[in-house]
């Protein structure tokens, strides 16, 4: 009789948080949710492919689904809420119709707080509109579009080719993402604060400022991982990743620091620098660690974005012969209306700003690059008031949205039913001699709304930059029994990098061959990207 209470209690329990389930999940769409853990079997079961499950998951059920991370009466609800889509007139109404809606969120902020501080990748509200101000009068100057072309410049004819042209004579393989991640690196520094941490200088040495930043971006992702409460004990205690982040944050702040200082007594002593450091000092008295947190965002954003991108390229391109051949066809078209076809005068200096320009199927490729393999595979937004998004689903205040990037290019509702092919063709106008962007909710690479990434014409010049330089001279091809896997981050690595094998091009054939068609195919190619 003593356990007959108790265990009629535990009974109605279940059978009323039965009831309670029940209810739950036929409210759901999406990946299976159950009891108590809600979908974290599923999302630990996917765990090395969740891009493609997200995306498997958004194709069945026509771009939205919603999930819950905790399957708890007063949580699921709200806090454990998951909305998941890629539709794009979704995307339009929480990205700019309702942007006031979806902040980053405090989870968000939280989670990259050390790192990044009260910067403009990791702020909402005024914090964030008046960086973004000033940063977007920055992004709109020539002279800033000049000082990237002359840093991309001087890291690829001064460092990365010479890499090729070694490993070509020794017929050696390399891995070509780690080369394009310190190039990326070498150049966003240059930009944002005026100093070269020489990461691609060689015999390619570890540089303490890039392995800190490493560090701390790392163990600031595995915060993602586990709830709030575990991270933020083990980081009270300095235990783990979270010792590996604090020292990593002490030392890049103490080489910021130095930077800083110096700069200041530099613009006292009249210097002109042009990097972003520089021209934020110049608008105002900002305290140190506000520059620094200006400094290390734009570092994050144009960091890993961009040789990402680059890594995806070249391989697409390396295993698509007809791509690459175009894309020489019309570098080789280009130059010819430029430079004349003597090939020497191709390769004797780096491309001007109105060569780059002319790229359009080359921009196309990278386009397409981007739309299959986004450097940002995923983004998430907080819900501040309950809302109803267009397609019908109604978000509670409280729970969270997700967008996935990656999905978004891949749906056959919006790019077709060969939407998993690489077509750079999709992205150009029908007579072909244009380049088309498509609606920036549909391609959401560079985000969209009032956070559309600010430097978006920066990294296609960047990228045209560096592509045209290396495939001008070289033909790459992956190593046999190379494994090219995506890395499950929050930026879309390659797993095992990029071993690729390099040998040298021989442009006269290629002249030979186009030299009847250049002067009418270079008339064709005029028309600006």
């Amino acid at each position: 009789m003593e356990l007959a209470f108790p265990v009629a209690v535990a009974i109605c329990a279940t059978a009323a948080y039965a009831v309670w389930f029940l209810r739950l999940r036929r409210g759901l769409r999406g990946p299976r949710v159950w009891p108590l853990v809600g979908s974290l079997p599923g999302l630990v079961r996917n765990a090395e492919r969740m891009h493609e499950w997200i995306a498997g998951n958004l194709q069945a059920t026509g771009g939205t689904y919603q999930t819950c991370i905790c399957a708890v009466p007063g949580v699921a609800r709200r806090a454990g809420l998951v909305t998941v889509t890629c539709e794009p007139r979704n995307l339009e109404h929480v990205l700019k119709a309702r942007f006031d809606n979806y902040p980053k969120g405090p989870t968000w902020h939280a989670v990259f707080g050390d790192l990044l501080g009260d910067g403009i990748f990791n702020t909402d509200g005024e914090a964030w509109l008046l960086q973004r101000k000033t940063a977007a009068l920055e992004f709109t100057t020539r002279t800033l579009r000049h000082a990237m072309s002359r840093w991309v410049s001087r890291s690829v004819h001064l460092r990365l080719l010479p890499i090729l042209a070694d490993a070509a004579d020794a017929r050696a393989p390399l891995d070509l993402q780690d080369l394009l991640l310190r190039l990326t690196f070498d150049n966003i520094c240059g930009l944002a604060f005026g100093r070269d941490p020489e990461t691609l200088a060689p015999p390619l040495r570890e540089n303490a400022f890039a392995a800190a930043f490493d560090r701390a971006t790392e163990a600031t992702l595995r915060r993602f991982i586990f709830p709030e409460f575990v991270w933020r004990f083990k980081k009270l205690f300095r235990l783990g990743m979270e010792s590996a982040l604090a020292d990593g944050v002490e030392h890049v702040e103490r080489y910021l620091s130095a930077v800083i200082e110096a700069r200041r007594l530099e613009l006292k002593s009249g210097a002109d620098h042009d990097d972003l450091l520089s021209r934020f000092m110049r608008k105002g008295s900002y305290s140190d660690s506000f520059l620094q947190e200006v400094a290390l965002n734009f570092i994050l954003a144009g960091r890993d974005t961009s040789s990402v991108a680059l890594s995806w390229f070249f391989w697409l391109v390396s295993t698509h012969p007809a791509v690459e051949r175009r894309i020489l066809t019309e570098l080789a078209s280009v130059l010819s209306a430029s430079r004349g076809t003597d090939t020497t005068a191709w390769l004797a200096s780096p491309l001007a700003f109105e060569e780059a320009n002319r790229l359009v199927y080359l921009k196309a490729a990278l386009s397409e690059t981007l739309r299959l393999y986004p450097s940002v595979p995923e983004d998430s937004k907080h819900v501040v008031a309950d809302d109803i998004l267009p397609d019908g689903t109604f978000v509670p205040a409280g729970s969270s949205i997700t967008y996935s990037i990656y999905s978004a290019g891949r749906m056959k509702s919006v790019w077709g039913d060969d939407c998993l092919e690489f077509r750079p063709e999709r992205w150009l106008t029908p007579d072909g001699k244009s380049y088309d962007p498509h609606d920036s909710f549909k391609f959401v690479a560079f985000n969209a709304g009032p956070r559309i990434c600010l430097g978006k014409d920066l990294a296609y010049l960047q990228m045209k930059t560096v592509a045209a330089a290396v495939l001008l001279r070289y033909t790459l091809a992956v190593v046999s029994g190379h494994r090219v896997e995506q890395k499950m981050s929050l930026t879309l690595f390659m797993k095992h990098g990029l071993r690729m094998s390099v040998e040298n091009r021989d442009l006269g054939s290629i002249v030979g061959k186009l030299r009847p068609t250049l002067p009418a195919t270079a008339e064709g190619n005029a028309v600006a990207a």
